[in-house]
């Protein structure tokens, strides 16, 4: 005897069965989820018949078993004010409390910089910002 999944209880396990293999597809490609754990999709029909085996009612399940969400962690500083009592935290970011990061200089360098005939000078020191690179293997020896 051969069955269907498209024909029994009017297409609902196929419909089932494909909602699950859509979730199974969708906790793989999640870049929370660790990459190694297995997925399953469960199928279980369950039968059961009357006391004159006339009859028989079929209870369908499908069920996954997915990749949990991986944990994110992160660092606090928290400090407490001696006076007050009062309790701060916050949190350090990509950084270390106090470091400075790229952008920070580029905002930083950007607000010292006049431009003067033309040229980006540094306010503070008066140097000439030539960004362009001197390829010294290139330059005559004298």
């Amino acid at each position: 005897m051969e069955i269907s999944l498209q024909d029994i209880a009017g297409g609902a396990l196929q419909e089932k069965a494909n909602q699950a293999f859509a979730k199974v597809m969708q906790n793989m490609q999640d870049p929370n989820t660790p990459w190694k754990n297995k997925r399953k999709i469960n199928i279980c029909l369950s039968f059961e018949q009357n006391e004159d085996r006339t009859d028989c009612t079929c209870e369908i399940a499908v069920d996954t078993k997915l990749a949990a969400v991986k944990p994110v962690n992160t660092k606090f500083c928290t400090e407490k004010d001696l006076d007050t009592g009062r309790i701060f935290a916050q949190e350090y970011g990509p950084g270390i409390k106090g470091q400075m990061s790229f952008e920070d200089m580029n905002q930083n360098s950007d607000s010292q910089t006049a431009y003067v005939n033309g040229q980006a000078v540094d306010v503070e020191t008066g140097e000439i910002k030539d960004d362009s690179i001197v390829d010294f293997r290139a330059a005559k020896q004298a």
